[in-house]
């Protein structure tokens, strides 16, 4: 090998290194919002470690994910920006935007005229907007939920491939559950469209199977995998967890759970799945690989605490959440008990924080949607390394992505890389 070849390869490893694991889909590789290997900074500031800022033409809740130095986020304009004049839901429309990684810059725009009407601009739907649900990518096709508009697949340049509707159901909180990936399926949780998961043909958007009766969800499913290596799709709703077969929908087996509604996506980690959510705290841990009914056989334990809307994160045999209204947990999650509570000074009123955690090295970054980002170490006692404000007075729902060491944030302004 000469030495130009030499060069070549050494830096093509490099850039390799310096990306490291593509964040594809909400919450990143196996949904479960963690780069070990990241050093993504503790401090930064309006105008100190940030790469790069880039305005972004509407509101929006969902999530950047990246695929190989490109970034993909979504966004909605012409309506619903602001409550005291919504405008015309006539002009709503949804942009998905492909961002070039290493600057900001915007590759390609393309714009979903949605399906209306929709439910008015007003209420808990205007916490959060209909830009919530975010997209997933396999590195041929970027995949977009946009609710009652059903799911539509694009091109890694834009090109529109496909659309296909899943539902015209609407609810006054709106659509937020995201796309997720597996094999050659695209599965979306439709509980609020239908009442149903349901999964389609990555190749043309056919529709291959439905699991209907799932109710007040907007949870994302999970795909895990158990003990003894099958794979099974987990959903959480009202009242009951389920294991679907991913392939089939078909269901494996189900347990007693949240009785309420639910939001925070089931989080797995070596054939066990933690499921919480609702308005009454509930917690739980059960072992993946059951038949049937599974609520005295494999719930190892229950205890009454819930982020109520952000998804937890496992690290380490740990389960961490800050909740709506800013209080930091960490939960051991072989036995359930709390290893620390502590209220922090969220700035805001009602629910304080929707973004769910995300672990860059050993530091968790949680974003409020008002008062800033908090960084903890990701310890069994609570230790807050910082809190960083970007000088952005907009919303920040959504959960950050990580890139490289970068995190990337968006608030419905701006999208952010911070990092050098």
């Amino acid at each position: 090998m000469n030495s130009t070849s030499n060069l070549a390869v050494g830096l093509a490893l490099s850039v390799l290194l310096l990306c490291g694991a593509d964040w594809a889909s909400f919450r990143g590789p196996g949904g479960a919002g963690v780069a070990t290997d990241a050093d993504t900074p503790s401090h930064w500031g309006e105008r100190s470690n940030v790469a790069w800022k880039t305005a972004l033409p509407g509101f929006g809740g969902s999530s950047p994910i990246t695929w190989q130095g490109k970034i993909f986020v979504t966004c909605y304009n012409g309506y619903g920006l602001d409550q005291d004049e919504p405008g015309d839901q006539a002009d709503l429309r949804i942009q998905l935007l492909c961002l070039d990684a290493a600057d900001g810059s915007v590759t390609w725009a393309r714009e979903i005229e949605p399906r209306t009407p929709e439910r008015d601009y007003r209420g808990f739907l205007a916490l959060h907007g209909y830009a919530s649900n975010t997209p997933a990518t396999d590195g041929e096709h970027v995949f977009v939920f946009a609710g009652q508009s059903g799911v539509y697949a694009f091109t890694m340049q834009g090109k529109p491939v496909w659309n296909t509707k899943v539902g015209d159901g609407l609810h006054g909180w709106g659509s937020a559950t995201s796309v997720v990936l597996c094999d050659d399926l695209v599965i979306v949780n439709a509980s609020v469209e239908s009442n149903a998961v349901v999964a389609l043909s990555k190749a043309d958007g056919s529709e291959v199977w439905r699991h209907d009766g799932i109710a007040r969800s907007w949870s994302t499913p999970l795909v895990a995998t158990s003990g003894e290596g099958r794979k099974e799709l987990l959903v959480s709703m009202q009242g009951k967890a389920l294991g679907l077969d991913p392939a089939t929908g078909e269901e494996l087996w189900q347990c007693k759970s949240v009785d309420d509604y639910v939001c925070p996506a089931p989080v797995a980690h070596d054939g066990v799945a933690y499921i919480t959510g609702g308005r009454k705290p509930f917690c739980m841990a059960v072992r993946l690989g059951g038949n049937g009914d599974v609520t005295d056989s494999h719930v190892l334990w229950q205890i009454q605490k819930t982020p109520k809307v952000a998804t937890p994160l496992f690290h380490d045999d740990r389960l961490y959440w800050i909740d709506q209204r800013g209080n930091a947990l960490c939960v051991d999650a072989k036995t359930g008990d709390l290893l620390f509570e502590e209220r922090m000074e969220v700035d805001g009123r009602g629910d304080r924080i929707y973004a769910s955690l995300v672990l860059g090295g050993e530091r968790l970054y949680g974003v409020s949607r008002l008062g800033g980002i908090y960084v903890l170490a990701a310890t069994d006692q609570f230790d807050q390394v910082a809190h960083n404000d970007l000088g952005d007075d907009s919303v920040f729902n959504a959960t950050p992505a990580i890139w490289g060491n970068q995190l990337i944030v968006r608030s419905d302004r701006y999208l952010y890389a911070i990092g050098k």
